[in-house]
């Protein structure tokens, strides 16, 4: 059986989480309906990325249509597994387009196509924060001759913004039956209220211990942490269960359970689960271990 075609499914759990091997859009089906009170992913962004050959990945789809075929059967399972009124965190970018591949440089809406894929799903399109980047490190990153000075300098008509990201907020239709009471601060509030967040730490990521694999992704872009902080603290209480449909390295678990939540996330590539399961296994050992202040205490 060649790479394409290998499909394996596992599953690991401990004391507050639990993290699934295989496809989203089948494993999703093993969650009890209106059990998850906050999602927190961040999808393939089409084909900018792929993480792995696997025909089941997202990043490996056909055309855009087929994309959103694949899709659609994981927005609606979040829908399903969601509570009344809780929400779904998605983080997005705009994808490019290239001479090479689409006849023009230029852009599409992936965030548009998004946002009326779930609102086609029944979820409520509920706001936006647009997240603000270092161009010069996109650059450095992307290798994107649209931000070089050189550009800028030769002809300025081909140069443009760096690529914002996005977090996209989506509600379930109906009230949560117990109100979210966060920790907040009212200045946190004042700055995370911003159309514009500031501060997200590009670096601030779960990827340290990951070697590359030589048939594996172009990219590989955990989401940030203090991105995924605040969104669980902003929309979700402690002991709440928090889901992420693409769970990577485990990122979006890994920060459920450190502030208090329980957590359950799905991850299509093995190596990345089991990186995951690591970081997972050993922040429950971390948080289980006596502080100084327990043995003052005693």
């Amino acid at each position: 059986m060649s790479n394409m075609d290998a499909y394996v499914t596992d599953e690991a759990r401990g004391k507050d989480w639990t993290f699934m091997l295989g496809d989203s859009a089948e494993r999703i089906n093993e969650i009890p309906d209106n059990t998850v009170h906050l999602s927190v992913y961040s999808p393939p962004f089409q084909s900018l990325y792929t993480y792995s050959p696997s025909i089941r990945d997202m990043g490996n789809s056909l055309d855009r249509g087929d994309f959103f075929d694949q899709y659609s059967f994981i927005i609606a399972g979040n829908l399903r597994i969601t509570v009344p009124g809780g929400l779904a965190c998605v983080h997005v970018q705009q994808t490019t387009t290239t001479k090479a591949t689409h006849g023009t440089i230029g852009m599409n809406d992936f965030r548009g196509d998004v946002i009326r894929a779930y609102q086609k799903e029944g979820w409520i399109y509920f706001g936006e924060v647009t997240v603000d980047k270092d161009p010069q490190a996109q650059a450095i990153r992307t290798k994107a001759t649209s931000l070089t000075f050189a550009t800028k300098n030769r002809d300025s008509s081909s140069s443009r913004p760096a690529l914002a990201d996005y977090l996209l907020i989506f509600k379930k239709p109906g009230d949560r039956a117990t109100p979210v009471k966060n920790d907040v601060t009212n200045d946190e509030w004042i700055e995370w209220a911003r159309p514009i967040w500031y501060g997200i730490h590009e670096t601030n990521t779960l990827n340290a211990r990951i070697a590359r694999e030589t048939d594996d992704e172009r990219h590989l872009t955990p989401l940030q942490l203090d991105f995924i902080e605040r969104c669980i603290r902003l929309y979700s209480n402690r002991g709440d269960t928090v889901f992420t449909a693409f769970g990577g390295v485990s990122s979006e678990l890994y920060m459920a359970v450190k502030l208090g939540r329980k957590a359950i996330g799905i991850e299509l590539k093995p190596s990345y689960w089991r990186t995951g399961c690591q970081y997972l296994t050993d922040l429950e050992t971390e948080m289980s271990a006596p502080s100084l202040l327990d043995h003052i205490g005693a």
